[in-house]
């Protein structure tokens, strides 16, 4: 799944993704940067 760097302030696929719930409910994902390690959030399925 493709996600925003904040460090990198790039698009990148995300490392690592997996599913998670939000405290709401909705569903996100989560990962890590390939190329620096930051983690990255995307919100939705």
């Amino acid at each position: 799944m493709e996600a925003y760097c904040v460090k990198c302030k790039q698009k990148r696929e995300m490392k690592d993704a997996k599913q998670v719930s939000m405290k709401n409910g909705k569903k996100a994902t989560t990962g890590a940067c390939p190329v620096c390690g930051t983690k990255m959030f995307k919100i939705g399925g």
